[in-house]
């Protein structure tokens, strides 16, 4: 059954007529209401079970002109009329406004409802419960000891998050959507003597209610023991300087996040991106085209609208290595004129929206990866990357899960402990051959409005010359 819908309109129109008349530019309401479950398995047991459910709203109050704009958030978990004028008074406090302290411009009303949760009434009911999650989960980590060799630890976990929004605004914004996302993962430890190998894989969708049902646990497991079993007995990598293809899928990670953030108006806001004023000049290989977008069909980052109320759109960031565009929240455009671009997201109603990415990725080349790594004498081949660190303008340091060396154009022995070290400024124009195989990959980014759903993705791409560290 719904509950934020139109029922809300004369309830909102209050609020926000009221924060207009205390002087305020704008006046934002985010709605949620959820519904999270999540599992672990590890070994042959359920270790853990974590169902939770809450709703609550967040108000933001916009002040000022141009780039002196400021803004006030405060969010609340009781939506009673009186707990919500009393988290816009101290919205508006914030920025020293008060209701009945000024007269300040009219409010029209809201436009009517845009309702772009019509049809995913059901999708909770039709997510699998937790006896289904937990017997998908133990067949995956039986799966891991049947394929797997010198497992100490195996461990399997699914988390499930419904949310429905209702957004509304002074600007007439008043939208609505219902989202689901699903994510499980398998990881192993494995050991031999000295020897250690950690392997782990990902998986994600959105709006999909089947994802897990339709999950193929043996196909995972096979990858993951095939992985583990090779890093096991691998050689450690020696440090330096080497030519280096990245494989597809969550290899784009590392684009994601050294030039990814470094896109968005919330780092032109503060000054930490040293692209801010370069719209139009290179910043990469004239092979690299980069796009976010919030379209891709069960894509992890995939939105029919974003936490603004505002519909996604396809943004080419990057176009033959000029830089096109930057993503776009509200107060991005507000503050630094950059449009919006469907862009603004948030973990929930405890955050303000902020300027972040959706699906990011880089766009296929005309090159098949048996080329990109032929054209290396001496380098290195990432087939799959692990974690890793970002400092604030795009410095990187990121850990190789599975690596192999590439000797005369050809794949070598597999290596482990390799470390690739750079910055975006400085990586980006060494792109300089992009695969034809793009594939993208589920993924969870942090910044400053919570932990969103994400996709990164890449084809197979070489970097003529890229620190690494090892032994």
């Amino acid at each position: 059954m719904s509950f934020l819908d139109s029922q809300w309109q004369g309830r909102l129109e209050l609020l926000l007529a009221a924060g207009r008349s205390a002087g305020a530019e704008l006046v934002e309401i985010f709605l949620e209401r959820f519904d999270r479950l999540s599992v672990l398995a590890e070994q042959e047991r359920v270790t853990s079970v974590s169902p939770s459910l809450g709703c609550g709203a967040g108000i933001r109050v916009f002040h000022g002109e141009a780039n002196g704009f400021r803004d006030g958030f405060v969010s609340t978990t009781d939506l009673s009329e009186a707990g919500l004028f009393q988290a816009l008074d101290q919205a508006l406090g914030m920025l020293g406004l008060e209701r009945g302290g000024q007269s300040g411009p009219s409010f029209a009303g809201l436009a009517p409802l845009r309702d772009y949760g019509s049809g995913k009434q059901d999708w909770l009911v039709q997510c699998p419960g937790v006896q289904v999650s937990a017997d998908r989960l133990l067949e995956g980590t039986a799966m891991l000891d049947k394929h797997g060799r010198c497992l100490q630890a195996r461990r399997g976990s699914y988390s499930r998050d419904w949310q429905e929004v209702l957004v509304a605004a002074s600007d007439g914004t008043f939208s609505r959507d219902l989202r689901l996302h699903q994510t499980l993962g398998l990881s192993v430890l494995a050991a031999d003597g000295d020897h250690r190998s950690s392997v782990a894989r990902r998986f994600g969708s959105s709006d999909n209610p089947s994802d897990l049902i339709e999950w193929d646990a043996d196909a995972a497991a096979r990858d993951i023991s095939a992985s583990s079993a090779t890093m096991l007995y691998a050689d450690y990598i020696e440090a330096g300087s080497y030519p280096v293809v990245l494989a597809n899928r969550f290899g784009g990670v590392i684009f994601h996040e050294a030039c990814g953030h470094l896109l968005e108006t919330t780092q032109v806001e503060r000054g930490t991106t040293p692209f801010a004023n370069k719209i139009g000049e290179a910043i990469a290989h004239s092979s690299v085209t980069a796009v976010d977008e919030g379209l891709s069909p069960q894509s992890f980052g995939s939105l029919a609208m974003d936490d603004e109320g505002l519909e996604p759109q396809r943004t080419t960031l990057i176009e033959n290595g000029i830089l096109k565009a930057f993503l776009s929240d509200r107060a991005g455009e507000m503050r630094t004129g950059h449009a919006r671009t469907g862009s603004g997201r948030r973990q929930g109603h405890s955050f303000a929206a902020a300027s972040r990415m959706r699906n990011t990725f880089i766009a296929a080349g005309a090159h098949t990866p048996a080329e990109l790594i032929g054209s290396i004498d001496k380098g290195l081949y990432c087939k799959v990357m692990g974690g890793g660190s970002v400092g604030p303008t795009g410095q990187f340091n990121f850990s190789v899960e599975e690596g192999y060396l590439i000797e005369n154009g050809q794949l070598g022995k597999p290596v482990k402990g390799a470390t690739l070290i750079g910055d975006a400024e400085t990586v980006m124009p060494r792109i300089s051959m992009c695969g034809n195989d793009l594939d993208l990959a589920a993924g969870f980014c942090g910044s400053v409005s919570g932990s969103i759903y994400v996709t990164v993705g890449q084809p197979h791409i070489k970097v003529d010359s890229i620190t690494v560290g090892g032994r």
